[in-house]
């Protein structure tokens, strides 16, 4: 995806990249509770924590920066106005999280569990997601800029109002998902499952492969009410229920 262009709306030439990396330091303190802790206004910098229990936690102007969490379950943790830079979640448990108004830059999740993840009205820039299970995960109303899904579950997914423009979304499990008042302008669908997606009128701008349009059209075809038959049936009058015209 490395210098892959698409026009905006407005006719004007815009730039994807790869997501760049989290930035992290050689020397990260490994650390657990009470360190590691999750609370109003605190800043965990330059940690490594693994096999930590945080779920349940309601934190406000919190920033983790330049850490790496390893199996450490954020599940059903509520932040606002968070900022979390050059961090790396690798199989975290992240379910329910709900974060609003908050930032993700440089920031990497692998093989974690996300069902039901909420990051709403936050800017996402420079983030790869990637084996990770986010089924039932809502965007509404975030900004994407430069960010990857590469085989995730994001059925019944809710991207409502989200800017994804130039998003890029491999080999990912998007049956059922929402996508009413989204931006897609650029955005790259590429070998994934779009079965059953609403507000297909959003992908308005948004880059497709051949094999995924054939799914798409359907989609297409049975938002405009349009019933689609199968050539060779409807060819054939005696699967029509017609007679052979006899020579």
């Amino acid at each position: 995806m490395a210098g892959r262009t698409y026009r905006t709306a407005s006719g004007r030439r815009a730039k994807v990249r790869e997501p760049a990396a989290p930035d992290l330091p050689d020397d990260l303190i490994e650390t657990s509770l009470p360190e590691a802790e999750l609370d109003d206004g605190v800043a965990q910098v330059g940690l490594a924590v693994s096999d930590v229990d945080l779920s349940g936690r309601q934190a406000a102007g919190a920033e983790l920066d330049e850490c790496r969490y390893t199996t450490v379950s954020f599940a059903s943790v509520q932040l606002r106005r968070a900022t979390i830079r050059d961090v790396e979640f690798d199989r975290c448990d992240l379910a329910n999280l709900l974060a609003r108004d908050s930032s993700l830059i440089r920031v990497a999740v692998r093989g974690s569990r996300m069902t039901g993840v909420a990051l709403l009205a936050s800017t996402v820039r420079d983030v790869a997601f990637r084996d990770c299970r986010m089924d039932m995960a809502s965007f509404s109303g975030s900004r994407f800029t430069n960010v990857t899904f590469t085989s995730c579950r994001l059925d019944q997914a809710n991207f409502g109002e989200a800017d994804l423009s130039g998003v890029e979304f491999e080999h990912c499990d998007l049956s059922a998902a929402q996508m009413s008042g989204a931006t897609l302008t650029g955005a790259r669908f590429s070998g994934c499952d779009l079965t059953g997606i609403s507000g297909v009128t959003s992908l308005r701008g948004a880059i497709i492969t051949s094999a995924d349009a054939v799914t798409l059209a359907r989609i297409f075809a049975e938002a405009l009410g349009i019933t689609i038959e199968d050539e060779s049936s409807s060819s054939d009058p005696r699967l029509r229920g017609g007679r052979e015209d006899r020579p």
